[in-house]
This record gives structure tokens, sequence and C-alpha cells, in this order.
């Protein structure tokens, strides 16, 4: 990407999208095309159609989604499929009607079957039943692969599909009970050292294991792989398995390559937050998938890898979610 390219960073007020906003300001990008939801409704086909139009993007980072924590995800199934198949829908048609360059369309690890093999690699896709809890927004998130996919095989468009593990970092959601697991835990034990709680309460049992991410570390990633040479790029957008008879969707894993059990992630962050009480965890709960981490050789042999520590990382979104707390 040259830093006079435009380029559209669509969902640039979220986790992920603000991070990489951040990265792309970082490295002298000039043309960055971003829109609040106020300004542009992605969901809305015919004004994203002419937003493309207008603006001509060369590269599209398509972070624009509606995400939430497990509880968030039981209880708006309908809601999580219906928002993010009419937001990627209309961003990826519109950016082939616009002629953009590259795109990637950012997914997550829950695409993978609740029981895949551990690390999880791009291969078991499609392989097994999903966790139920996040089904809908899993399913929905599938969708874009195939659509990324689909469009390459049709109209020789370039569109990559990254599949990142949990994220976490500045500008988290922190909602008390709509939030993922480390947001809503550093809230948790951050309101129970200042209220004087004797514990802190943890969904589940504590043993299910899950790999985290910061979410400049995410950003890096995608400004790696957007900037990848053409034949690196291309290496990672597979088949068309209707010719090649091979199983190879455009995707690639985005992570860390190490887990940590949820009750180590509690200790962590009860430590970061300096809340010295106990820790007792509800095991009428749901836990939801077992295991969760990614395998990254595709992208570790593409030449990323992360450089953030869970520790450091924790330290820096705490510090995020007390500034957060500040300006309330």
């Amino acid at each position: 990407m040259d830093l006079d390219d435009p380029i559209f960073v669509a969902g640039h007020r979220g986790l992920v999208g603000s991070a990489i906003v951040r990265r792309l300001q970082a490295l002298g990008h000039r043309r960055l095309l971003l829109r609040t939801h106020a300004e542009l409704d992605l969901a809305d086909a015919v004004a994203t159609r002419a937003f493309f139009a207008a603006e001509r993007p060369r590269h599209v980072f398509l972070a624009a989604a509606k995400v939430g924590g497990i509880v968030a995800n039981d209880r708006y199934p309908a809601d999580f499929i219906r928002d993010n198949l009419a937001i990627q829908t209309s961003v990826i048609d519109a950016a082939w009607h616009g002629g953009v360059e590259r795109l990637l369309f950012l997914g997550s690890s829950c695409i993978y079957p609740k029981h895949a093999p551990q690390p999880m690699p791009e291969s078991c896709l499609l392989t097994g039943p999903l966790e139920p809890t996040n089904r809908a927004y899993a399913l929905a998130k599938i969708a874009g692969i195939e659509m990324c996919w689909s469009y390459n095989r049709q109209h020789a468009t370039r569109y990559l599909a990254a599949m990142p593990t949990n994220l976490y970092g500045p500008g988290d959601n922190y909602h008390p009970t709509n939030s993922h697991v480390i947001p809503a835990l550093l809230r948790k034990f951050h309101e129970a050292r200042l209220r004087g709680d004797d514990s802190v309460t943890v969904w589940g049992t504590g043993t299910p294991r899950r790999e985290f991410l910061y979410s400049d570390d995410m950003a890096d990633a995608c400004v790696f792989l957007m900037n990848l040479p053409d034949a690196g790029f291309d290496a990672l957008l597979g088949s068309d398995e209707s010719k090649t008879g091979r199983f190879e969707p455009p995707l690639v894993n985005v992570g860390v390559g190490e887990d940590v059990t949820i009750a180590e992630l509690a200790a962590l962050v009860r430590r970061t937050v300096g809340y010295e009480g106990g820790i007792v965890f509800d095991s009428s709960k749901p836990d939801g998938t077992p295991r969760k981490l990614m395998d990254v050789t595709r992208l570790a042999d593409a030449g990323w890898r992360a450089h953030t520590t869970l520790a450091d990382g924790l330290t820096r979104a705490y510090r995020d979610f007390v500034a957060s707390e500040t300006r309330r």
C-alpha cells in the first residue's frame, strides 16, 4: 500500500479498527477514509455502494462488525447473524463494484468447530459442529469467508480473510455483561477492589483454555498482510476448489500460538488490578469451547509474529480502562 493510496477502514472506532488506524497513521498513510455509523450505515447496501463510487478506496480493511461476549451472543443470536451478514455483504459487494484492489475481511476464531484439533489449522474450517452459544456470529463470519472466496473465484478479486484469536486492548468494550472475557474481568476486579469485596465470581469452571492477542499486534498483522508483495499475498488466497480439488479458502489465522486457562487469566488480571481478594468460579455458568488455540504457521511462514506479552498487554489495557472510567 502506497502512502497516498485511499484506504477505507470500516469500523474505525472499534477495538481492531482503531488499532489499524493508529498503525496506518504511524506509518505515514495520508488518505484514510473513515466514516462513523451516523455518517454511513454499512448495512445499507445502496449508501455503501454510493460511498465506494464517490471515494474509490484502493484497499479496504473490513473490521466493522457487531461483536460481544458469551452472554450477548447467547441472548441475541438473531441480532448477531442479521447485522453481521448485512454489513459484510454490503461492503464486499461494494468493494467489487468499486474496483478495490485488496480487501481484508476480519473474522473470529469461533468459526472453527467446538472440538477442533488443537492448535486449530485453517483446514479445520467446516469439519464439525460449532459452539452453540455463538453459532450465529460464527456462521455470519463463515459466510464472509465464503463471500471472499466466491468473489475471488467469479470476479478475480483479491479478498483475504484474517481470523484473529481473542482480542483485547485500548478502546475495548467494558460493558459488565456484553463484553468479552478480558474487559469483563478488568471491570469486575477493579470494582471489587474499590468496594473492598472479599471475592470475585468468574463464570464457568476456570478450566477452558484461551489465547489472547493484543489489538495493536492484530493491527500490525493486518497491515503486514496488506503490504505483502503480490506473490506473498496471492499465495494466501487459496485456490478454486472446483478446479484443484483442494479445500483452500482465502484464510489466515492471526494469534500468538500459546494459551492460558481462564483461571490463570483471572489470577493475572487480579494481579494487574491490584485486587487482593479471592476468586470463586461459578460452575453453573457455561464454559463455552474447551480450548481455542490458533495454528499460526501460515502467518509465521509469511514472516509475522506477535510481540506483546499477555502481562504487558493487560497492563496497557487496564490503564485504558481506568482512563475510560475517568472520562465518564
